[in-house]
This record gives C-alpha cells, sequence and structure tokens, in this order.
C-alpha cells in the first residue's frame, strides 16, 4: 500500500499538475493585489500583526514574491526553491488566520480578492483550502523523479536542465 501511494506521489504529471495549480493560483491572488496595493495595506493592516511602519512595505513586496514564485513553477525554473517560498507563505497565512480566529476576528483575508463583495470566504475554509495547497507543495518538493517541461529542474546541474519532455 504505502509502496503504491508512493509511486502515486512519483507520477511525473502528478508534479506537473500541482506546479501548475499552485502557480496559476498564486498568480491570480497576486494580481489585483499588484494593481491595488493601498488596499491590499489596508487588509494587512486588519490583521493587526505587523508593525504600522511595515505595512506598506509589505504590500509592495508580497504580491511581487507571489507572482514571480507562481511564474517559476510553471516554467520549471528551480521548482524546488519556488515552492519552498510558496510553501513558506502558506505556513506564514495559515498562523495568521489562526492567531485572528482564536482573536475572534474573522474578515477579509485579502487572499484573492481586496474588495468584500457580499461573498466572504470563511477563515475556518481558507485554512483548509491553503493546507490543500500546502500539500501540492510538498508533493513539488518531496518528488525526486525527473520533471516535466522544465526549464531548469536544480541548482547548478548541467545534467537535463533544459528538458521539456
Amino acid at each position: 500500500m504505502i509502496k503504491h501511494i508512493q509511486s502515486i506521489l512519483q507520477n511525473s504529471w502528478l508534479e506537473l499538475a500541482s506546479r501548475w495549480i499552485l502557480g496559476l493560483t498564486f498568480i491570480y491572488a497576486s494580481y489585483n493585489k499588484i494593481l491595488f496595493p493601498a488596499d491590499f495595506a489596508k487588509i494587512i493592516y486588519g490583521y493587526d500583526l505587523f508593525p504600522h511602519a511595515l505595512i506598506n512595505l509589505i504590500a509592495i513586496i508580497l504580491p511581487f514574491l507571489e507572482l514571480l514564485a507562481a511564474l517559476a513553477l510553471i516554467i520549471g525554473v528551480y521548482p524546488r526553491s519556488a515552492v519552498l517560498i510558496v510553501n513558506a507563505l502558506l505556513v506564514a497565512f495559515i498562523i495568521l488566520l489562526s492567531i485572528n480566529l482564536l482573536r475572534g476576528h474573522e474578515f477579509n483575508c485579502g487572499c484573492f480578492e481586496l474588495q468584500n463583495s457580499g461573498n466572504s470566504v470563511s477563515s475556518y475554509t481558507t485554512i483548509i483550502r491553503d493546507i490543500f495547497y500546502l500539500a501540492l507543495g510538498l508533493q513539488v518538493y518531496l518528488f525526486t523523479r525527473y520533471r516535466r517541461w522544465c526549464v531548469r529542474q536544480a541548482g547548478w546541474s548541467n545534467t537535463n536542465s533544459s528538458s521539456f519532455m
């Protein structure tokens, strides 16, 4: 049974799908944040967890970090490094949401929409969704075989670094 699960998790098509799902999700998540950094800063302020002097800096840098990591996952440029960034962000998001839930604060997390348009997603649902994305990221990180459609598999290795099979 365990060997069967391991063989499924080492499937190169599953790894590719996981990279693309995470990449497309994070591109979508970064879009409005890049276009409207002031609105995103207001949401960060609402978390009540960051020094006020850093809020604008976070609102400007975080969306571009999301976008760059997402593009690296899709293109296949250092996918393990890219997924480490994505997973670190996901863990941070889960912790931030959990802290605010423990405080009794439930609000628009700012993940995909900056304006609350009446169809707000529960923070519990958001945490579950982020755990699912984290599992996808772990699959990409732990994948040890040949990666499909990957421009640069890993660090300074010249073998299989430019393969698109």
